[in-house]
């Protein structure tokens, strides 16, 4: 088997998890100038470490060479949080809608949850870049879910890290029920979302901070390797922390 350069490789990966991170946290600042209310809540993005491209090849019997991207389609990850369920089917249609990307698979996992109760819809795309060898077509995956989801996402991820992906029958079974009262919760948010987003734009008026997301402290990376469940904990709350950053900066701009 051919060595891999890494960094060579996943360069055009980070450049094209770059380059949309800044035009779809243009297009959350279009929406707001435009109508006050964008079905973007913020967005983030991630290359998949080389440690994660190892162990998902191998579960999924991959071999690695130069098509891994092809075969794994996540190197490059976006997620986008939306405040309401209805939010979502609006990002997807503006993704539908661009034509610096192709879409080449959907995934509805909003209206058909997974048997472990995730909920989220997941797009695949091609994303052409120029690099200095000439034109470069990315494969990227976009997710998209509300703050509920992302949370109940959040927790799942970290036990599937504690228990190695095998969680105990019992806590799996929370987990189910923790899902459908999140998707509760969401679709009742929903129904007030006129009145959430008048009172939203009411603090901006008065210059008064924004109600901050529900899980800026606890946004996961889509992809994280680290040595210790402490570690991990102290990475998410950094994590968070230089997200808010982010956020308020680009609010200023």
């Amino acid at each position: 088997m051919q060595k891999m350069d890494w960094d060579l490789y996943l360069l055009p990966y980070e450049q094209a998890v770059e380059e949309l991170k800044v035009k779809l946290k243009n297009s959350r600042i279009e929406y707001r100038k435009r109508t006050n209310h964008s079905p973007i809540e913020f967005v983030t993005g991630r290359v998949k470490s080389i440690n994660s491209i190892y162990n998902k090849a191998s579960r999924l019997h991959f071999p690695i060479n130069e098509n891994i991207a092809w075969e794994i389609r996540d190197i490059a990850g976006l997620r986008i949080i939306c405040q309401f369920i209805d939010d979502i089917s609006v990002v997807v249609e503006m993704l539908r809608n661009r034509q610096d990307m192709k879409i080449y698979l959907e995934k509805d996992y909003v209206s058909q949850p997974k048997e472990t109760g995730y909920r989220g819809f997941h797009i695949a795309v091609e994303y052409p870049i120029m690099t200095v060898d000439g034109p470069k077509t990315i494969p990227v995956e976009i997710q998209i879910r509300t703050l509920g989801m992302n949370f109940w996402a959040t927790i799942e991820h970290s036990l599937n890290y504690k228990y190695e992906g095998i969680i105990p029958e019992e806590i799996k079974q929370r987990l189910i029920e923790s899902a459908k009262a999140s998707y509760t919760l969401d679709n009742e948010m929903n129904k007030i979302r006129d009145e959430i987003k008048e009172a939203q734009v009411e603090f901006t008026r008065k210059k008064e901070s924004p109600i901050d997301p529900l899980l800026s402290i606890v946004e996961l990376e889509l992809d994280v390797d680290v040595g210790t469940e402490s570690s991990f904990f102290e990475h998410e709350h950094s994590r968070a922390l230089q997200q808010v950053k982010e956020e308020e900066r680009d609010e200023r701009n």
